[in-house]
């Protein structure tokens, strides 16, 4: 079947979930990932809401996080604080999933100003709960589309910690997470080497390294054990696009 780069960008993000990991879910394709994931190889995967729901099993694709159909099926719907405190800063989730409008060569995220930021050039959401996400789930994924304007050096605004300048700060600022283990683009998959610095691991199908390169911000390192990701199966992509058939977030 013919799929969009789009589709198979949330097919691979989806495949990072595990059957039975706790999951707190971000806005946008996040969510679509997540959903494609329960749906698929993760039944028992369970998703975390951050307006307050956990063990969602939406009959339809939620729009936000505060869409009604999120309590359909869950096992919890409570406060934010509660959500944030009794769940997220106790290590009690997985995985957090984000996106974001830059991410640097050490993992952090931007989603607040392009720009200076008392004069920015955009004024963007902000943080949500991301700065939280990033810092006390157990570990978090990112994904966003491949371009060099979302793969700077260094972010204009670090809205969620990754690996801070690399190397131990991250480790040294207190947070319990173990920070971005994958950023999942249209082009392939960034992971962190031993210093936190984001180099490519896996291309998909008929991508090239040298295309990457010439979209990211930095001088983009390439793992010695580069792989090539498997494309979508039939099934992922008929419910992926009966989850967004009005292409929402495709």
């Amino acid at each position: 079947m013919e799929y969009t780069a789009s589709e198979l960008m949330t097919v691979n993000a989806s495949r990072l979930l595990s059957n039975g990991e706790t999951v707190l879910v971000g806005v946008g394709l996040p969510n679509l990932a997540c959903n494609l994931a329960q749906r698929t190889h993760a039944p028992g995967l369970i998703m975390i809401y951050e307006a307050g729901v956990v063990g969602s099993r939406p009959s339809r694709l939620p729009l936000s996080i505060g869409d009604p159909t999120l309590v359909s099926g869950a096992a919890l719907v409570c406060s934010m604080y509660d959500l944030f405190s009794l769940y997220l800063q106790r290590g009690n989730v997985d995985v957090g999933f984000l996106g974001g409008a830059q991410i640097d060569r050490y993992g952090n995220i931007n989603a607040t100003v392009i720009g200076e930021y008392h004069h920015p050039k955009t004024r963007l959401p902000g943080s949500g709960g991301s700065m939280e996400i990033a810092g006390w789930a157990k570990r978090f994924y990112v994904i966003t589309p491949h371009q060099k304007r979302r793969f700077p050096e260094k972010v204009d605004f670090c809205t969620s910690a990754g690996f801070l300048n690399g190397g131990n700060q991250r480790a040294e600022s207190g947070v319990i997470g173990k920070g971005p283990q994958a950023v999942v683009t249209d082009m392939g998959l960034l992971t962190p080497d031993q210093n936190g610095e984001l180099i490519l691991s896996a291309l998909h199908p008929g991508i090239t390294v040298e295309k990457v390169i010439a979209n990211t911000g930095w001088q983009l390192k390439v793992s010695e054990h580069l792989t090539v990701t498997a494309p979508p199966s039939e099934t992922e992509l008929h419910i992926l696009r009966e989850l967004d058939p009005q292409k929402i977030y495709l």
